[in-house]
């Protein structure tokens, strides 16, 4: 019973606003739904939010209110609220209150759909509607016909149904505001009503009349809607009617139109065009509707949208075609526009319809997989689509893993045939208006198609080896592998059943072009192979390599020489080669486990170089013999890992013949034989000799590479390429930019003749002008020319001119040539460079490794002075990433040097050195980090063991390990020190603080070495700039933990001793600076003071900070005027900032400076009242509330806070008043507060103590442990964030921080001097009004609520802040007398 009452109350307390007025009740009601459902009313403002996210996560919490509350007010206020919500003026959120409605209705099915109909009709009227608000109104309209429609309880209730139709069928009359939307939405109602229904519906969506539904496309669609579904009732309608006969063909191509002009900016068919379709194929009318309405109708005139519809309709009619169906479809002139659209569809801003005709394609691929008849008829249509004999479809169209594997199969067979029988009547061709126009009979003849054919054939069955699965597909793999060498390198004489290629006889004789093309496919094919079998390297089913396989082949058809023969026939010393090379490989395979890694790697070899014995037997011939001696006498030897190994027998030379035989198989641009050469090189290079390791270095030394003439000829197919490049050229039907590239040849034309003009060619003009007479003096003027002078002068003149045109293009090729020389050089130094990678990476620790350093530091040098081109930028990528990671930064090194460190040395000397004559510093870095690595080789290695030392002192710590190692610091530091004092001299030194830092982190005892050299640089007559350098040096290495370990304490504690007094030298001039590098100087000194403070209280070292103490604090009141000056000066807030961390070290805590604004100077009449409340509100007078106090009042409350004798800050809160009365009520003075027992001394105030008991030193403020890294500045930990000093007096102490001055002045023997102001400062003391400053004294380490507690009050008249000022001073005077 309660539960039922107070449900009655809520539902009371909801009452919606309608039924409020009746009651007489309604602002209140309002009121209190507002205040109720605050939350509620938000929902409808994140419906509307164009966020997609929002929008349904409001729907969703709404839709979960409303079902807590069913009954309520809020119910009818979303309905009301959702109905006005789809006539909002923003477009975007109509849709998303339609969405909302919708899901409402369908959450809540006792909502009746008429009354919500009806509401929306009578919120949205459209006969009472204003003229500015019709167009909201008719789509408000439309979309609650969608909400509707979208709660899926439109189509059950009848009633509705019938409003909803005809409400659409009045807003289809509104078509410049709404277009054809009502009749699609009428489209898709009806296709969701059942059939039980349509009889009724029938009537009132479709008129008994063909020319209305021939009218427009929603008409239309409503017709084949209501033929499908219902055809009975259709046909009672309307009685028997012939939609596709030829009395309708003329309005059917325009209704089509019509429907494509419509979704031309949704790129989509239409559906009723799909329903045209499976009309036509329902009444076996399919060739009559394609032929009529689609090519004779829709394509006849060139109107894109409508092409774009056929299209679509031929992709989407794929599945439903027979395959007589598809011949028909797939020959005629629809699929020959589609491939002219293709092929001049290119530029970046037209509209390309390839792909989505791909997705046709791919989806009935898909679905049609258990009919590979279908499948096949598809593909190899798409693939009869030519351009003058070239196909359309890309060579890479992949579609191969769609196909079943009958119709792989077929196809692949289709391709064969094809190519070795070209039908071009079976193709699709095609050309498009500017070929026609610029069609020369003589070149496009058919042998140019059949050639443009084969290319793209064979180009096609590799690729379709890429999409394959090789394990399940190996057959057919093999198949086209076959087929690719033999017509690549053989011929048929008479054909044999034991070779089935030889049964495959041409139509059209094969180019040589043809075979070029077909080689280079078989070598991609293998590469593709090879690619695949990375990891299992191209192993097979019976555990051969797919190379092995064809050389099998290929021996096979060499034995049958009656039946085949090669294009290039072998001669007996080839023949032999081949022969041997088998046999070689024979025994590889019988090698034993453990060579059994060097031995495949050798097969591959063989095979690769066997296999191109065919496309260039001489130089093949030849390698094929070096590399099987190599394999013999790499095969009988044991690997070689150190080189002291090896000075003890002589090197076999066999190594540098496989050196040979790799640079120049690498001189060949393939990347089959790219990777092979890295492969056989890593297994062999442990075996590397400093002569084959000079053969390598000799192509990448660029000054010998440029000026001599290399051994190996680096290969080019460029020229090969040229036929097919004209080909490409002559596909372009674009001729419109020949003229304006004529013009650009004439206008280099003319640049290179005045560029290129020289003395003789001036002489020779100079001889033909004089010679006809056309440079006369003055005696001449009167004299003209005859005819025939003139002729002969211009035949003259044109003939000159003509040899210096033949002459600017000679040298102009001649340029070419070296520009293609140099870079057909850089790639082939680019595939070089593979090979010092595999020796860096197999092995490091190889002494030649040593020899790399200069080498490829010349490359990155060169490179970086001329790395303009890619190949330039490329080639010092790549070098750079060889040298720092793979050198520099690996963790194996060479450990044999012993016999050659004084040549190691040299090599560093000769390092660091070059790293300081560069003008680059990034070129500067890479000589130094060799530099470094070469030091690290030497720190790696011992030194031999010698006779015993005699007993005496030991080495200690790290100076053990160096004394061990081969690395002699007597040598190695005058080399840097020179570099060092060159950094700290020279105005632009090459090298950089990170170097130095690297190496003295790497070698603290060198460190340890040049640090008196850092330290002589930190003053003296050196630039500001080198001063400033020196310290940031000092700042970062006096914090490292390995340059600690190298020093004994008292050498540690002199050290610092002497650094401190050169900085303290160098402070002398603080604040004086005036340029930039003085500026730098001063903050650097400063910097490095407070590193050196850091230091000194880690490691609680004795040092006497007296001077720097009044140094510093006799520089404090010109800082602080240079702070406080109005132009001040660039930097100086920070060094003021940095001055005061170490001031604070020194126990001088940093005073509460007040701001001066000019803007918010206050007048001396404003009481405390009104200056409270500026500073807490900063409301403008106006908007300020007044207090309603008597004038005693107010005067009493000014008087109380008099009787306090140190200022405080002006009261904000609640609790400071209450114990501001509290105080004032117990009669307490403000004084006395501060006067009980002295608080708990901090951590940091115990430290403090300790360091004060150094004799003569003065105490340290413990600092935090820094970052060795990065030494970053520490914010002010005591410092309240207030402007730098106080104007007019110290803030007042506590007596925490009046205890400590007090042990200071007893370490010292001096009394502490507080800070004290400028006297330049002292005139503007009395013109402006003071503001106070609140927080705590930087040495507080109070509470904070203890602080507050005992803080007492003070007038805010400057008198009375005098007058306390001097009572603390003579307070703080009385405490520092002994």
């Amino acid at each position: 019973m309660v539960a039922l009452e107070m449900e009655k109350r809520d539902r009371a307390a909801a009452m919606a606003p309608g039924e409020a007025a009746k009651g007489g009740a309604r602002p209140v009601d309002r009121q209190g739904l507002l205040q109720h459902s605050r939350e509620f009313l938000d929902f409808f403002w994140d419906i509307a939010k164009p966020q997609q996210e929002t929008r349904l996560e409001a729907t969703e919490k709404l839709l979960e209110y409303l079902r807590a509350r069913p009954e309520g007010s809020e119910m009818k206020y979303a309905q009301k609220r959702l109905i006005a919500g789809l006539g909002m003026g923003r477009e975007t959120a109509r849709p998303c209150y339609s969405l909302a409605l919708a899901q409402l209705l369908q959450s809540f099915e006792d909502i009746p759909l008429c009354s919500i109909l009806q509401q929306i009709q009578e919120k949205h009227d459209l006969q009472t509607v204003k003229k500015v608000m019709k167009r909201p109104a008719l789509f408000a309209n439309l979309f609650g016909v969608l909400a509707l429609f979208q709660s899926g309880r439109l189509v059950k209730d009848p009633e509705a149904l019938m409003k909803s139709v005809k409400l659409l069928q009045v807003l289809a009359q509104y078509y410049n505001h709404l277009q054809e939307q009502p009749q699609k939405a009428l489209v898709d109602i009806l296709s969701e009503v059942p059939e039980a229904m349509w009889q009724e519906v029938l009537p009132k969506v479709l008129k008994p009349d063909l020319n209305s539904i021939l009218g427009s496309p929603e008409h239309l669609e409503i017709f084949l809607l209501a033929q499908q579904k219902v055809p009975r009732h259709l046909e009672k309608l309307m009685g028997p009617v012939n939609l596709l006969s030829d009395e309708n063909i003329p309005r059917l191509v325009t209704v089509l139109k019509t429907a494509a002009n419509s979704v031309k900016k949704e790129r989509k068919l239409p559906a009723v065009a799909l329903d045209l379709l499976r009309l036509a194929l329902r009444e076996n009318k399919f060739p009559w509707f394609w032929n009529e309405i689609v090519e004779q109708g829709l394509m006849k005139k060139q109107f894109w949208p409508a092409s774009y519809l056929c299209f679509r309709l031929l992709g989407a009619s794929l599945p439903m075609l027979s395959k007589k169906q598809l011949q028909l479809v797939m020959r005629g002139d629809t699929i020959r526009h589609y491939g002219e659209h293709i092929v001049t569809a290119k530029f970046p801003g037209q509209f390309k319809f390839a792909p989505e005709m791909n997705k046709y394609v791919e989806s009935f691929l898909e679905g049609c997989q258990d009919d590979p008849e279908k499948q096949l008829a598809v593909v190899v249509a798409f693939s009869s689509i030519t351009n003058q004999g070239l196909p359309v479809v890309p060579t890479f169209w992949r579609i191969g893993r769609l196909l079943s594997a009958p119709a792989l199969k077929g196809y692949v067979a289709w391709l064969q045939d094809m190519f070795l029988q070209p039908n071009l009547d079976s193709l699709v061709d095609f050309s498009t208006d500017n070929q026609k126009k610029a069609q020369d009979a003589s070149i496009h003849g058919p042998e140019r198609t059949v050639f443009r054919l084969r290319k793209w054939l064979i180009l096609r069955l590799v690729s379709i080896v890429d999409s394959l699965h090789l394990e399940k597909e190996e057959a057919l793999i093999e198949e086209v592998a076959r087929f690719c060498f033999f017509h690549s390198f053989f011929e048929t004489k008479k054909p044999t059943s034991q070779i089935p290629e030889t049964g495959q006889r041409f139509s059209f004789p094969v180019e040589p072009r043809t075979r070029e093309v077909v080689s280079g496919a078989f070598f991609s094919l293998l590469q593709t192979l090879s690619a695949h079998f990375k990891h299992a390297p191209e192993q097979t089913q019976n555990k051969r390599p797919w190379t092995y396989r064809l050389v099998q082949f290929a021996d096979m058809l060499l034995n049958h020489s009656r039946n085949v023969s090669p294009l290039t026939p072998f001669t007996t010393q080839q023949r032999q080669a081949w022969t041997q090379m088998l046999q070689t490989l024979e025994e590889l395979e019988a090698c034993s486990s453990e060579a059994k890694a060097k031995a495949t790697a050798f097969q591959h070899l063989l095979l690769l170089v066997g296999i191109h014995l065919f496309k260039s037997p001489t130089e093949s011939c030849d390698l094929l013999g070096d590399i099987q001696t190599c394999i013999k006498k790499s095969l009988g030897e044991k690997t070689r890992r150190t080189r002291s190994k090896a000075t003890k027998a002589q090197e076999p030379p066999w190594v540098e013949v496989l050196v040979e035989v790799l640079l120049a198989l690498l001189a060949q641009p393939s990347q089959l034989i790219r990777q092979v050469a890295r492969t056989v090189f890593g297994h062999v290079c442990a075996h590397l000799t400093p002569q084959a390791l000079q053969l390598i270095l000799d192509v990448l030394n660029p000054e010998e590479s440029e000026d001599e003439d290399d051994n190996v000829v680096v290969t080019d197919d460029s020229e090969k390429q040229l036929e097919n490049e004209e080909d490409k050229s002559s596909e372009s039907e674009d001729n419109k930019n020949s003229e304006s590239e004529d013009s650009e040849e004439e206008e280099s034309d003319e640049e290179d003749r005045d560029g290129d003009v020289d003395p003789g060619f001036r002489e020779q003009l100079m001889a033909v002008l004089q010679a006809g007479k056309a440079l006369g003096g003055v005696d001449d003027d009167d004299e003209e020319l005859g005819d025939e002078a003139m002729m002969a002068l211009d035949e003259n003149l044109s003939s000159l001119f003509a040899e210096q045109k033949l002459r600017i293009q000679a040298r102009r090729d001649e340029k070419n040539k070296l520009q293609k020389e140099k870079a057909l050089r850089r790639d082939f130094q680019i595939r070089v460079l593979d090979l010092i990678e595999v020796l860096v990476t197999k092995q490091p620790e190889n002494p030649l490794v040593l020899e790399l350093l200069d080498p490829l530091l010349n490359i990155i040098r060169r490179s970086m002075r001329t790395s303009s081109t890619k190949q330039e930028q490329d080639l010092l990528h790549k070098t750079a990433r060889i040298f720092t990671h793979h050198l520099c930064r690996s963790r194996h090194y060479c450990r044999d040097v012993n016999n050659c460190v004084e040549t190691v040395s040299t090599q560093v000397e000769r390092l660091v050195q070059q790293a300081a004559h560069q003008a680059d510093s990034s070129v500067a870095l890479y000589y130094f980090n060799a530099s470094l690595y070469l030091l690290r080789v030497l720190k790696g290695n011992t030194r031999k063991p010698q006779k015993k030392e005699k007993a005496g002192t030991k080495p200690k710590g790290p100076e053990v390990a160096q004394a061990a190692s081969c690395l002699d610091l007597n040598i190695v530091t005058p080399i840097y020190s020179s570099a060092l004092s060159s950094f700290l001299t020279k105005r632009n030194s090459p090298l950089t603080i990170p170097m130095f830092l690297s190496l003295f982190s790497r070698h603290p005892m060198l460190c340890k070495s040049l640090l008196p050299l850092v330290i002589q640089h930190v003053t003296g007559q050196t630039r500001p700039r080198h001063q400033a350098q020196a310290c940031l040096l000092l700042q970062k290495v006096l914090p490292m933990r390995e340059l600690r370990l190298c020093f004994e304490d008292p050498e540690w504690e002199q050290l610092t001793c002497q650094i401190l007094a050169k900085v303290t030298e160098n402070l002398r001039a603080l604040g004086e600076a005036q340029s930039k590098s003085e500026q730098l100087k001063s903050r650097s000194s400063l910097e490095l003071l407070n590193v050196l403070f850091r230091i000194i209280n880690h490691e609680k070292l004795t040092v006497d900070l007296t001077v720097v103490r009044d140094v510093l604090q006799s520089k404090q009141q010109y800082l602080q005027h240079r702070v406080r000056q109005k132009e001040q000066v660039a930097g100086a807030s920070r060094l003021y900032d940095i001055y005061w961390q170490a001031m604070r070290v020194l126990g001088v805590p940093r005073p509460k400076s007040e701001k001066k604004d000019a803007k918010e100077v206050l007048s001396a009449t404003q009481s405390p009242v009104s200056m409270k409340r500026k500073k807490k509100g900063f409301l403008p007078e106006t908007k300020k509330r007044k207090k309603r106090k008597s004038e005693g009042t107010t005067q009493e409350a000014a008087a109380k806070p008099a009787a306090g004798d140190q200022p405080q800050p002006p009261s904000t809160g609640k609790k400071r008043k209450r114990k501001k009365a509290k105080a004032q009520g117990e009669g307490t003075p403000a004084a006395e507060s501060l006067s009980p027992e002295p608080p708990a001394k901090t951590p940091k105030l115990q430290k403090n103590r300790k360091l004060s008991q150094v004799n003569g030193a003065t105490p340290v403020a413990p600092m935090e442990p820094m970052d060795r890294k990065h030494q970053k500045e520490l914010p002010q930990n005591g410092v309240s964030g207030k402007s730098p000093q106080s104007a007019l007096q110290p803030p007042a102490k506590t007596p925490k921080l009046q205890k400590r001055n007090r042990k200071l002045s007893r370490v010292n023997g001096a009394t502490p001097v507080a800070p004290s102001e400028p006297a330049v400062e002292k005139q503007y003391q009395k013109e402006l009004p003071q503001k106070e400053v609140s927080g705590k004294s930087p040495q507080s380490a109070l509470p904070r609520k203890k602080a507050k507690s005992r803080l007492s009050l003070a007038n805010r008249s400057p008198s009375l802040l005098q007058s306390g000022a001097k009572k603390k001073k003579a307070q703080l005077r009385k405490a520092a007398k002994p």
